[in-house]
Order: C-alpha cells, then sequence, then structure tokens
C-alpha cells in the first residue's frame, strides 16, 4: 500500500492574498483536497463497494464560489469549511463573561451564527506542510485580534488535518487565548456518500450514538434541557434513512425545516455518528472528543448552487456532522462550558473513516 502524499497547488487570489490548494492522501485510497481559505475541505475521494473512487463531499470547484458564498448579505452554507470563533448560535448575539457582557453580530435574524458575518470561514490561514512515517498533515494557523466579531482576546487558532496509512482523516483544533473569552470550533463539511452532485442523502442511513437531544425554539435556539430521543424522529441510535421520517408533523422538525439541532453524545461510545450509502456501499465512521454533533440535513441548500461536477445543489443534497459544544453555551451554565483562559489549551479531535459495507450498520 503507497503511503499517502501532500502536494501544493495555486488556487487563486482573495483579497490580493495567494491562496493555495493541497491534495493529502494516496492513489486508490482516501485522498482530500484542503483549501488555506477558510480551512476548507473541497472534495474527498473515497472508492466504493468496487474499488471506483467518487467525490463524497460538496463543494465549489474554484474559489471565486466560496469568495461569493461569503459575501455580506449571502445566506452562506459553510460549505467544508472551519467555523470559529464560535460554531453554531449565540442567542441575540450578545454573552456575558465575568460580569461584562459582549456583543457580537447578528448574521441569523436575532442570532449570531457560526463565529459572525466574517467568522473564520472567511479568512485565509497560514500553512505548513508536515510529513511522517504513518501520514502527511496540513497545519493551519490563524491569529484572531482582541475584539475580532465582538469576541475578547486574542486568540491563535491552529487546525490540523491529517491523512494516516489507515485512510483516515483527522482533525485536531488547539486555541490559545491571551484574555477569559468562550470558543467553539468545528468543520462544516457536507457529506453525500453516493457521491457528491447526485441528488439528495435522504436515502442514505444514520446511526448517532446519542440518547437526548436539544429542541429549540422558532430562532433554533435550544429551549429547556435536552430532553430523550426515544419515540421521537430524533431517535437514530438504530441505523435508520435519513428520510424516513422528515416527512413526520413533529414540531421539531417543522421548525427545522428537517433536522438541524445538537444531539448529545452518550459517553463511553466507540464511535459519535455512522453513515451508509447502499448504492455505493460507503460506510462513514466518525470519533470525536467533542459533547455535542450537530446533525443537519442540508434543508436550506438550493440549486443555484454548482458544485465541483458542475451539477447544482438541491435541498438535502447533503448533510452535515457538526462535532462541537451545544448550541448558545455562553448563555446556558447548564450546558458543557466553552469558557478559554490564559494559560489553558482548547483541544479537540475528530476522526472520520470510510469503508465498505453490504448492509447499513448495526448497533
Amino acid at each position: 500500500m503507497p503511503a499517502p502524499e501532500l502536494t501544493r497547488e495555486f488556487f487563486g487570489r482573495a483579497d490580493g492574498t495567494d491562496v493555495h490548494r493541497y491534495t493529502l492522501g494516496r492513489p486508490g485510497g482516501l485522498t482530500v483536497r484542503v483549501l488555506d481559505y477558510g480551512g476548507v475541505i473541497q472534495s474527498l475521494d473515497a472508492p466504493d463497494r468496487a474499488g471506483r473512487p467518487g467525490n463524497v463531499v460538496l463543494g465549489f470547484p474554484d474559489l471565486g464560489g466560496y469568495v461569493a458564498n461569503n459575501r455580506p448579505g449571502v445566506d452562506r452554507v459553510f460549505l467544508g469549511a472551519v467555523i470559529g470563533r464560535f460554531a453554531n448560535r449565540i442567542a441575540g448575539g450578545t454573552f456575558t463573561l465575568d460580569g461584562v457582557q459582549y456583543r457580537v453580530p447578528l448574521n441569523n435574524g436575532k442570532n449570531s451564527l457560526h463565529g459572525g458575518p466574517a467568522g473564520f470561514d472567511t479568512r485565509v490561514w497560514s500553512a505548513e506542510e508536515l510529513r511522517d512515517a504513518d501520514g502527511v498533515a496540513l497545519r493551519l494557523t490563524l491569529v484572531s485580534p482582541d475584539g475580532d466579531q465582538g469576541y475578547p482576546g486574542r486568540l491563535d487558532t491552529e487546525v490540523t488535518y491529517r491523512v494516516d496509512t489507515r485512510d483516515r482523516l483527522r482533525i485536531t483544533y488547539r486555541a490559545t487565548t491571551d484574555a477569559p473569552t468562550v470558543v467553539n470550533l468545528t468543520n462544516h463539511t457536507y457529506w453525500n456518500l453516493a457521491g457528491e452532485g447526485t441528488g439528495d442523502v435522504h436515502e442514505q442511513w444514520l446511526e448517532l450514538a446519542a440518547s437526548r437531544y436539544c429542541p429549540t425554539g422558532d430562532d433554533l435556539i435550544p429551549a429547556g434541557a435536552p430532553v430523550p430521543v426515544e419515540g421521537t424522529p430524533f431517535d437514530f441510535r438504530r441505523a435508520v434513512p435519513i428520510g424516513a421520517r422528515l416527512g413526520e408533523p413533529d414540531p421539531q422538525l417543522v421548525i427545522g425545516h428537517g433536522y438541524d439541532h445538537n444531539w448529545v453524545l452518550d459517553d463511553g461510545a466507540p464511535f459519535a455518528a455512522r453513515a451508509w450509502d447502499p448504492a455505493s456501499g460507503r460506510l462513514l465512521t466518525m470519533q470525536t472528543t467533542e459533547p455535542g454533533l450537530q446533525f443537519y440535513s442540508g434543508n436550506y441548500l438550493t440549486a443555484d448552487l454548482t458544485g465541483t461536477s458542475g451539477r447544482p445543489y438541491h435541498r438535502g443534497a447533503g448533510f452535515a456532522l457538526e462535532a462541537q459544544h451545544f448550541p448558545d453555551s455562553p448563555n446556558r451554565p447548564d450546558f458543557p462550558g466553552t469558557v478559554l483562559r490564559p494559560g489553558e489549551v482548547y483541544h479537540q479531535e475528530t476522526v472520520f473513516a470510510l469503508a465498505t459495507a453490504e448492509e447499513p450498520p448495526a448497533a
């Protein structure tokens, strides 16, 4: 089995800065293409049950697609990007830390979403190529100054993408600060295990190691404490097709126009999520150190988005599995904390492995 390789190529310019695309992987195995713009995973090739490679994540074919999607006033879809400083929503764009109230920009109705209108997905990161006997990696670094998007403290952030000889993609996040702040980082890749641009993901099966989830109000902010998934369309403890219950008249499905909720991951589970496509046989397994998983069923994808295949993305063209802390955590002392203080290190890891299987995963 050949060892993974790492190459770099020019991909365009954003605000006068060169942007590069890095390819990590090996022929016939897992191959990931990452941009230093937004830390974007642009494509990820993995073989199907017949050994044929195919791209299984959504992305734009050129830099212009990402830049246009990040313009002010555009309802961003965050294809494949690093999300920060704070993934998910902060109610009212306000939070209080050590007795001081902070305001962050509103870009999702009355809420702040995914770090604000100029979050980490809009930045060009510094890149360093790494190689060792077991794989290759791309380390991206970004300095977010004090007051960036309203957040206190300078935040020094590292995100490392690593592909190893066992065809696993490991994403490692690390951050430090010089003043108390809040941090919640994730990656917003959309998956379609049948292949990017092939249609919706409603026939693909999903299993989540989560016995509880967070119901929301109309603004998609968690309302009350997490509740059991048992007896609801949010029970994915055994694998079921993503679309099997999308049409049920559950108030939470109506609010989100589908799934766009945080699941509370069970302690000690061997994985966070598994997904399987019956057409290709591809099986995705996800592990994470994070306490929550935002599963989003691509409810607001629209046909005006043209993907790397040249085909449009319609509703449900991909699903996102965002490992993170819970939405609105800075305003919820009952949720796992997201405060980072000087001298502390924010650290999390999420690992994706792709294989093939003839049947959906069994609990």
